[in-house]
């Protein structure tokens, strides 16, 4: 990538190459340029979570642009915001990178994060630094809108489970990059999905209307976050079995499944980085599409508070993603 580096600008330089790129927001009553940023939080409630993407785990640049990682790094938070049954309202943003960096790969970061943002959302300010390692770190902020938070412990026998959003795509994606195949053809979609996930934002707030009992964003894999779900609310939750529950999903999958050998039904469960919305809902206020029904939450019984069924078994193999037992795959 041509051009100067992030060392020959400086960093005050750089901060005012990247700050015409970044949304101002609906919300932000002050933005970049002073110690701290000023939003609005018209509810008396701030919604806050954070994430940290490190080259080498999370990402890695020979398969994705500044673009796509700061697309990444931005849905990632904002996905978060909307499970709690929130709408995002601002990211701050913080780059760990080292002096040889392209000031063009940040700019196109600052790019991609704004791409991401729906209207409304800012990106308020953050932090730049000097290090080995080339890291983003995203927070996001989001607004209740009245509304009481929607929790991962609230789910109850009886209670449906639906999610929003696509299952097994960023998986794919990985798995063809992984392979070293071309990213186009048959896989284009599936790369692209890895690269630039879209989350159903707006099925976090529209869940949370409704009546939704619990919900997560499912970015570990849907085995793994169920089971999540599933601990906190005390409850076993029975995912119908894939090709019922998911069947658009697995036809979208069919032909990267079959060049690479591979078996669709894992991504579908055990594939991470969807970004979509698993939710429980009592089986009457179920919202309409994007969520669909693909499951039940029943009490511990012969199976123990926590358990995740597939068509009532228990499935084999590892349920998702996991940071520090996993080897680096992305």
């Amino acid at each position: 990538m041509p051009g100067p580096t992030v060392a020959d600008l400086g960093e005050d330089a750089l901060l005012e190459r990247l700050f015409p790129l970044l949304p101002a927001g609906a919300g932000t009553l002050l933005g970049p340029g002073d110690d701290a940023a000023v939003v609005a939080a018209r509810d008396g409630r701030v919604v806050v979570t954070t994430d940290v993407l490190v080259e080498g785990r999370h990402f890695r640049t020979a398969w994705s642009d500044g673009e796509d990682v700061g697309w990444r790094a931005a849905v990632q938070n904002l996905a978060d915001v909307a499970a709690m049954g929130a709408r995002p309202t601002a990211l701050v943003v913080a780059l760990v990178a080292p002096p040889t960096l392209p000031v063009a790969w940040a700019e196109a970061l600052a790019r991609g994060l704004a791409a991401a943002c729906p209207d409304g959302v800012g990106v308020v300010g953050g932090d730049l630094s000097g290090g080995d390692a080339l890291v983003v770190s995203v927070t996001a902020l989001g607004e209740l809108d009245g509304r009481a938070p929607v929790r991962r412990s609230g789910a109850r026998p009886g209670d449906v489970v639906a999610h929003a959003g696509v299952r097994g795509r960023s998986a794919a994606g990985y798995a063809w990059l992984a392979a070293g195949r071309a990213d186009a053809g048959v896989a284009a979609d599936v790369v692209r999905a890895y690269r630039r996930p879209v989350a159903p934002l707006g099925a976090g707030p529209a869940a949370a209307a409704a009546g939704a009992t619990a919900m997560l964003d499912v970015s570990d894999g849907l085995l793994r976050d169920a089971g999540r779900l599933a601990r906190a609310s005390g409850v076993v939750v029975d995912l119908a079995p894939v090709a019922r529950a998911f069947p658009d999903d697995l036809a979208a999958l069919a032909g990267v499944a079959a060049a690479l050998g591979a078996d669709p039904e894992r991504w579908v469960l055990a594939g991470g980085e969807d970004h979509g919305l698993l939710a429980t809902f009592p089986p009457d206020v179920v919202p309409p599409a994007p969520f669909r029904v693909v499951g039940t939450v029943f009490d511990a019984g012969a199976h123990p508070a926590g358990t995740v069924t597939v068509g009532g078994t228990v499935p084999g193999g590892p349920p998702g993603w996991d940071h520090f037992a996993d080897q680096p795959r992305r």
